[in-house]
């Protein structure tokens, strides 16, 4: 049986590596919502005009 120890420094660098993970996630679904938004805005413009008459 192998006796690990686990230094402090590597619980804060995957707390710290959690962290910013989220923050990556976080950053592609804000980009995608935008995306979706900006492409799904190209193809409603004749559903917004004829409102509008």
């Amino acid at each position: 049986m192998a006796i690990k120890a686990e230094h402090e420094m590597h619980k804060r660098r995957l707390s710290r590596n959690i962290g910013l993970g989220l923050v990556l996630v976080g950053f592609v679904a804000l980009v995608y919502g935008l995306t979706v938004a900006k492409v799904s805005e190209l193809y409603q413009p004749e559903a917004t005009s004829e409102a509008g008459q």
